[in-house]
């Protein structure tokens, strides 16, 4: 009898760790697309340089002070794609700059193909080797601490070189949320699908938008 039940419960918490994972990348993959959407509208009706500012404010003031109440409802679906709506809608003035580069379709295809390629290849190793890198969590946080701290500096001391630091140190450090975020998943650290599908999403967004300011600045443009 108790061998049943102590059966019972770790094909319990498979099934609910495969459902969790299913989920957000069902969801991950709509508000990818969604968010393109929107950032082809904002292109479009050619939205003013200090749009994407607006949309980071706004979806941070949604991620802290809406999500966490919505969570684990439907209404936290409808939450999810405001977000990544608001942040498709800012990427539509820093596409449009690029654009007037002459390398800008190249270096917009080349941010996208190695934001996925990183994005592949790091979820791949995690389900692949299922290991816990919960341990990683702390580390993660005080990197963004001190970048956030390093961006800052920078409004004042306007240094070409740091910006560039700081770019890079966010790819590496959205590329450990991945690790992160996905192991926790596996193993069962992250059981909302909503908020997983947020956290890959915010991953993926700032290893774009970062990997693309790098790649402009090595092509001297």
């Amino acid at each position: 009898m108790n061998e049943s039940i102590n059966l019972t419960k770790p094909q319990t918490s498979v099934l609910e760790t495969n459902k969790v994972l299913k989920n957000t990348y069902a969801l991950l993959s709509i508000t990818l697309l969604f968010s393109a959407f929107t950032a082809f509208i904002s292109m479009k009706m050619e939205m003013p340089g200090f749009m994407p500012l607006v949309a980071t404010f706004g979806a941070m003031g949604l991620i802290w002070l809406v999500l966490p109440r919505t969570a684990n409802s439907a209404a936290g679906i409808a939450v999810v794609f405001a977000i990544t709506g608001l942040l498709g809608l800012g990427l539509g003035p820093i596409l449009n700059n690029y654009l007037q580069m002459s390398n800008g379709p190249q270096l917009i295809m080349t941010s996208l193909g190695g934001t996925g390629v990183i994005f592949l290849a790091l979820s791949g190793y995690a389900l692949t080797t299922r290991r816990d890198f919960s341990f990683m969590g702390g580390m993660l946080v005080v990197g963004m601490v001190l970048v956030l701290i390093a961006s800052l500096a920078n409004i004042f001391m306007e240094i070409p070189a740091l910006s560039l630091a700081v770019s890079a140190v966010v790819i590496l450090i959205m590329s450990g949320f991945i690790l992160y975020d996905t192991s926790r998943i596996i193993n069962g650290g992250e059981t909302n699908y909503i908020m997983a599908t947020v956290g890959l999403y915010l991953s993926l967004y700032n290893i774009f938008v970062n990997l693309l300011m790098l790649l402009g600045v090595l092509s001297d443009d």
